[in-house]
């Protein structure tokens, strides 16, 4: 019976060891779904976050409690995350430190952080998030520590964030925040103006935050006055702001534009030392028809007040919109986010019928992958068009694909340089489901075309020479003229397009294999011949990274003078075979296209001499593309003299180049 007795007990220990054992099943949920919104993880930080594993104890990036039974903590910072903050990190309800700084998260902070009442430090400083501070972080009653600097955070300062008791440290600077600090201690803000404070009134906003010790508002557009009970904070905590200071410094008049306090505070400010019950005299002593005319001239406000409130809250909705994030295919509930469509604000946005129109009911296709189709088009009275349709299916795509594309159909909008493919606009509809990009259309095809399926005599040496120079202009404009750079997602002879007098144009229109990459239906690996000799990293990490865009630059220019593809199965890479002729100058001719009836010595060794430069193992040693775009554009002549002089058949190649 004894023995009975203790075989119970055991077994009953061991169930509750293992339900113990059992990790949340919504917290690794929380977590997945947040991987799921990071679309381009250049540094493979989240590499061994294993969806299919139940335990994300040992996840990079991820601490748990001391009984392994709750993740406590989420610290992956300077990790160049590129992608959305998922809403449901609300469900790591035992999470105390969610810090992400240092990244290159966009869009808005979902206000389901706000959830998190264990939460003590949030940090998401030196991202690129948008939009307003949610109010609902006044509910972070824990919170010590908040930090969202040097981002693009909008919108006036939730007072909310004065009911964080406990709040030690706040970091808002280098953001765009406007309107004033709720710090006052009455019930508006003239009481702090008066020195009321002293008093005894009651305080609201920051003044109620008594353990705030540290706080920088600086580098916004905040107006107002700073309050009497932020004083003892620096006066840098304030500077570049429009505010009523000299010192500290503030913008100027011009970039503070229309800022100005609100009308009831200047006028407060400026009637000071006037009776509180003048106006009150002053009505009760207006003739009849005066009070008549204003009644009338009220009724004419309000009517106009009203309109103006009905147009305003019609443009915000054109401005923004709510688009449901599906959780799961198997969950009906759906949460939203908050989309800020201003980004595009500027972009022309065709409609599927001009653009089925154009392109010939959609039947004129001049390219195809499993990921888009190509159609080539003519605007009515306008020029020829490319246009590219994604291949995606309605139901694999999710909000944070559609963030994704909206950003960047913004990134491509702000390319323009003769050597880069222009963006005209783009087409969104749901019905039927459309996802398009419009560019100038190149009517010679791609580079690949040419080199590897064309009459070789069409690109002689001097043509090859002029596009592998428009190539590095358009390269240094896009990494040194661009704020914040650009690069080509996959640099090679199918990213360059090429006009009728063969000037080369640069499209990045491989970006798109990321949004395809994160739908449903196409989860696996991004497929790219010759990917892994171009650059032995992933794709991913090649997106982001301006070194391997050099790195790709001096693969693509092998391919240009040698007539060769980057990889092939018989021949292996491009660049494990020119080695040895690099290495050595007395062969480098041995590199030169078969095709080709003449070539410069001289430049070869230029153009030797720049791959080198940029395939150097290591990437500390690679030439900046702006020098070597210089070195190029000093040590070749690409002019009709140089040409003459160099081969007797220079007026044949002459004839087919003009």
């Amino acid at each position: 019976m004894r023995t009975c007795v203790v075989f119970q007990v055991l077994v009953t220990v061991g169930l509750v060891l293992g339900i113990c054992d059992a990790f949340p099943s919504n917290e690794v949920y929380a977590l997945n779904t947040f991987k799921e919104a990071i679309y381009e993880d250049p540094l493979l930080v989240l590499s061994n976050w294993n969806g299919l594993d139940s335990d994300p104890c040992g996840w990079a990036g991820v601490f748990c409690s001391m009984a392994q039974d709750h993740v406590i903590k989420i610290n992956i910072s300077g990790a160049s995350l590129k992608g959305f903050l998922s809403p449901n990190l609300h469900l790591l309800s035992s999470l105390q430190e969610l810090i992400l700084h240092g990244n290159v998260l966009i869009g808005t902070i979902p206000k389901e952080i706000g959830l998190l009442k264990n939460l003590k430090v949030l940090d998401l400083g030196a991202n690129q998030l948008t939009g307003p501070i949610p109010s609902e972080l006044g509910n972070l009653t824990k919170i010590m520590k908040i930090n969202l600097q040097s981002n693009g955070l909008t919108g006036k300062l939730p007072a909310e964030l004065g009911n964080l008791k406990y709040l030690e440290e706040l970091r808002l600077d280098r953001n765009k925040l406007q309107g004033l600090v709720p710090a006052n201690t009455g019930s508006d803000f003239t009481s702090a103006v008066r020195g009321m404070y002293a008093s005894g009134a009651s305080a609201t906003g920051f003044c109620r935050t008594s353990q705030l010790k540290v706080a920088d508002f600086s580098f916004n557009f905040l107006i107002g006055s700073i309050p009497k009970c932020l004083g003892y904070l620096p006066k840098s905590s304030f500077q570049g702001n429009c505010l009523q200071h000299k010192d500290p410094k503030q913008r100027s008049a011009a970039l503070c534009g229309s800022t100005s306090p609100p009308t009831s505070h200047a006028s407060t400010l400026s009637n000071k030392h006037q009776p509180v019950e003048e106006p009150r005299h002053q009505t009760s002593s207006k003739p009849t028809w005066l009070l008549a005319l204003e009644v009338v001239t009220g009724v004419m406000v309000g009517s106009l007040f009203i309109v103006g409130l009905v147009t305003g809250l019609q443009r915000l909705k054109n401005k923004s919109s709510i688009i449901p994030w599906k959780k799961s295919g198997s969950e009906k509930d759906h949460m939203t986010i908050y989309v800020d469509t201003g980004m595009l604000k500027d972009v022309v946005r065709y409609s599927r019928q001009e653009l089925e129109v154009a392109c010939e009911d959609f039947s004129n296709i001049i390219g195809s992958s499993p990921d888009s189709i190509v159609y080539k088009g003519t605007m009515k009275g306008g020029p020829e068009i490319a246009v590219i349709s994604l291949c995606v299916k309605e139901e694999h795509w999710t909000a944070y694909l559609e963030l994704y594309f909206q950003k960047e159909v913004a990134e491509l909008a702000r390319i323009n340089h003769e050597n880069a493919g222009k963006l005209l606009g783009y087409c969104r509809e749901s019905s039927p489901f459309t996802r398009m990009l419009v560019f100038e259309y190149a009517s010679n095809g791609t580079l690949y075309e040419h080199l590897h399926y064309g009459e070789g005599c069409q690109l002689s040496w001097t043509r090859r020479m002029k596009i592998v120079i428009g190539i590095a202009k358009g390269l240094t404009y896009f990494h040194s003229e661009l704020d914040p750079p650009f690069t080509i997602s996959e640099l090679n002879s199918n990213s360059v397009y090429l006009t009728e007098d063969f000037s080369p144009k640069l499209v990045d229109f491989e970006s798109w294999k990321s949004i395809i990459s994160r739908s449903e239906k196409n989860s696996g690996a991004i497929s790219s011949e010759g990917a892994i000799c171009v650059l032995p990293n992933t794709l991913e990490s090649r997106r982001l990274d301006v070194q391997g865009n050099i790195y790709a630059f001096g693969v693509l220019l092998l391919e240009i003078i040698s007539g060769r593809p980057p990889y092939c199965k018989d021949k292996g890479c491009l660049v494990d075979w020119a080695k040895e002729f690099l290495e050595m100058p007395e062969v480098l001719s041995y590199v030169v296209d078969p095709e080709l009836k003449h070539f410069k010595q001289e430049d070869l060794k230029v153009i030797c001499e720049v791959i080198n430069l940029c395939i150097h193992p290591t990437t500390s040693r690679r030439t900046s593309i702006k020098d070597l775009c210089a070195i190029l554009e000093s040590n070749i002549d690409t002019s009709i003299t140089a040409e003459l002089k160099a081969s007797s058949l220079a007026w044949a190649e002459l004839a087919l180049s003009s």
